[in-house]
């Protein structure tokens, strides 16, 4: 039985297969920095509603009446 050599790039892992992988990598480093400092900011913004929230909890007593909102 006599294999059939190949000389396909995309038949074995090589330099190309590490190049997509490191690069992937690379993206998912900054993607993950990102959604990082974004969490950070959603954080600081629910701690700050929090602090001003009304020690009794009830957040929709304490809302400004609009009358002319939608019901």
């Amino acid at each position: 039985m006599v294999l059939a050599a190949s000389t396909s790039a995309f038949d074995q892992p090589g330099t190309l297969g590490f190049l997509v992988v490191f690069g992937m990598g690379v993206l998912l480093f900054f993607v993950f920095r990102s959604m990082a400092k974004h969490l950070r900011k959603v954080n600081e913004a629910a701690q700050q509603d929090a602090a001003a929230a009304p020690p009794d909890g009830n957040l929709a007593a304490s809302a400004p009446k609009d009358p002319s909102a939608p019901r």
